[in-house]
């Protein structure tokens, strides 16, 4: 059957699992995802603080974690403490960014969530701060810790679909914006269709450009223009990569039958690959899937399954990322600075949107990121 079935959809385990990490935030995204996922993993949660003590308490009973701190400067300032693991809002997350680098001697890795700040802006300042004080910065992009798209991007490495001609992400999947949504000016593009943004550099590398169309979702009642949106990655080489993200998804929650999914699709000049990601069933375990054909096996699709799910076990791999990084001195694999362009190609996206028009990815990064 040769390696058809061997798609690394997970990643290795990191050489060390015990550097001691402080969890900043106990809401959701915090309590029932991360900690989670690291107490299966065997990831050694030793503190956790929050802006609601009574949240980080109950989180510290539910997963053993031995020590809570009223606030996140009493974490930061632990000196038992290597790595910092945040889940709050984008908005409040630089903040703590900054506090942590200045406690540089003792704190050593820090696992922000995704998006990294609000603007390209201030991303780039929080990822030089971190270089300027000796920290490993990894972002929490976690979608390219989804199986499926593991695999997919195994499928490109190898060469099974041969040159990409197009890739597609369809989205029809109703978020559950937090309040903190309607702070940040911002909204799919910036906390929703960054994941695959991210995912589309992951399986084809930086974009030349992109154009963005969008309107707002009859859903969301606060003030926001990104609600429902489309765009287009152009390619140098040819390549074409478009998504729809569509957070309205009809009237799901409005009395009509719900329809949600996201699929994706990659057209190569040798293979075609397809799959699911099984997030919108969530939460009950619904694993992400892959199908694929090449011209290496004629008329032969491939369907290999695992019971592995994004939420929360892709979560072990981001950790787990920045675990091997500390490890081994390389760099993460979803590093600060590789993150930043991600997040210029968001602020690309928001530039199409104001001039309508296309913009190009060089538009936003520096002269030292071109």
């Amino acid at each position: 059957m040769g390696d058809e079935f061997s798609l690394g959809h997970i990643p290795p385990p990191p050489p060390r699992k015990d550097f001691r990490i402080g969890a900043i935030g106990a809401g959701f995204i915090m309590r029932d995802v991360h900690l989670a996922a690291y107490r299966d993993a065997g990831y050694q949660v030793a503190a956790i603080a929050s802006a609601h003590p009574a949240s980080s308490r109950a989180a510290a009973a539910q997963y053993g974690i031995p020590c809570v701190y009223e606030t996140y400067q009493e974490l930061l300032a632990d000196p038992s403490i290597e790595v910092i693991d945040i889940a709050v809002p984008p908005d409040v997350q630089p903040e703590i960014i900054r506090a942590a680098a200045r406690e540089a001697g003792h704190i050593r890795g820090i696992l922000a969530q995704k998006p990294l700040a609000t603007t390209y802006d201030e991303a780039r300042q929080l990822v030089g701060l971190c270089e300027q004080a000796g920290i490993t910065l990894a972002v929490n992009q976690n979608m390219r810790y989804d199986q499926s798209v593991r695999a997919a991007r195994t499928l490109l490495e190898r060469g099974d679909l041969g040159e990409p001609v197009l890739g597609t992400i369809e989205m029809r999947a109703i978020p559950h914006w937090m309040p903190w949504a309607a702070r940040t000016g911002r909204l799919t593009l910036l906390l929703m269709s960054i994941h695959h943004l991210d995912t589309f550099r992951y399986w084809f590398g930086d974009p030349a450009g992109v154009y963005v169309s969008s309107r707002t979702d009859p859903r969301t009642k606060f003030p926001h223009r990104d609600g429902i949106v489309l765009y287009i990655l152009e390619y140098s080489g040819g390549l074409r990569a478009a998504a729809w993200d569509d957070v309205w998804a009809g009237p799901a929650r409005e009395g009509g039958a719900p329809d949600l999914y996201i699929n994706w699709r990659i057209e190569g000049t040798e293979g075609l690959a397809q799959g699911t990601i099984g997030w919108p069933e969530y939460p009950n375990r619904a694993p992400s899937t892959i199908r694929f054909t090449t011209a290496r096996r004629p008329g032969v699709w491939f369907r290999p399954t695992w019971r592995e799910v994004w939420f929360p076990d892709a979560f072990q791999g981001t950790m787990g990322m920045l675990l091997e990084a500390l490890a081994t001195g390389r760099e993460p694999a979803v590093s600060g600075r590789d993150n930043l362009r991600t997040m210029a190609l968001v602020e690309a996206c928001y530039r199409s949107l104001d001039e309508h028009r296309p913009v190009r990815l060089d538009e936003i990064l520096t002269e030292e990121q071109r």
